[in-house]
């Protein structure tokens, strides 16, 4: 009697990955709390690079070829991985921001990226990348949509936005882009999705005027801030580093609008975007 050999699909690059991953960690004796303790990382995003749904950033895949002592193995094995979705400055935090808690972030100029539609999406990265084709742009449009998915599961972290007036009044893509964008953040607002709140220009020189701000809070790990500049960008879980982040915010919270004032006043700059389509068309 002949046995049967079962056919096996074949792995992705991902899921090889994250089996070498698992097997070295395991010969290792390590668990994913042991080597999440040392890459800095909660040991969720652990799994989560184990079972291949996750791209372990370029710093993340340096610091598991130290703890596993690895000889540059897992960095070199990157390069096999599929496309990078953002760029490298930002990808720790866009992994990071998908397993908080809770999220407060302050815009100084621009619509917070999870909270961004389609049109205003586009005009941002159209500007931004002066000699991409559309295909470049439809690309980074889609990755950015796709981290504002998770605003739709009620399971998915609480978002606290402060915006700067800068933001609401800074005519991205035209009137009309800028009236739909107002209206869709007011909605999440009012739907209770994301906590909304406007910091005005009356309010003069504030304690984060200077820079973006993401604060991120986790279950099972510290608490992180990123800030971001032009082509640039940090993230940090250095307590003391972000105790001082926290405080600024909180500074700026108190500087802002109420909430339903800010949401009120979203919805009044959105009729004048209206208005000035109408008058100008």
């Amino acid at each position: 009697m002949t046995g049967r050999v079962e056919r096996q699909e074949p792995q992705s690059n991902e899921e090889f990955y994250g089996d070498e991953l698992r097997r070295r960690r395991e010969a290792a004796e390590l668990t994913q709390a042991d080597v999440g303790e040392q890459v800095v990382c909660s040991p969720s995003l652990i799994a989560h690079f184990e079972a291949g749904r996750r791209t372990p950033s370029l710093p993340d895949a340096h610091r598991l070829d130290k703890v596993l002592r690895t000889d540059g193995f897992f960095v070199r094995m990157r390069r096999t991985l599929g496309k990078v979705k953002f760029a490298e400055h930002f990808e720790a935090a866009a992994e990071a921001e998908q397993l908080a808690s809770f999220i407060e972030e302050y815009a100084v100029s621009l619509v917070p990226g999870l909270l961004q539609t389609e049109r205003y999406a586009r005009a941002v990265l159209r500007a931004g990348q002066t000699n991409s084709t559309a295909a470049d742009v439809d690309e980074r449009v889609a990755n950015r949509l796709e981290r504002g998915r998770m605003l739709n599961n009620r399971e998915s972290p609480t978002v606290w936005a402060i915006l700067n007036e800068n933001v609401i009044r800074a005519v991205v893509g035209g009137p009309k882009v800028m009236a739909e964008q107002l209206r869709h953040v007011s909605a999440l607002g009012r739907s209770g999705r994301v906590l909304v709140q406007v910091l005005p220009h009356r309010e003069g020189a504030h304690a984060t005027m200077s820079s973006m701000v993401k604060l991120m809070r986790f279950d099972d790990a510290p608490d992180m801030v990123y800030v971001e500049g032009l082509l640039t960008g940090a993230l940090t879980d250095e307590p003391s580093v972000v105790r001082r982040y926290h405080d600024a915010y909180d500074l700026a919270r108190a500087a802002s609008l109420p909430p339903e004032a800010s949401l009120d006043l979203l919805d009044s700059v959105a009729e004048e975007y209206d208005h000035e389509r109408s008058s100008h068309p």
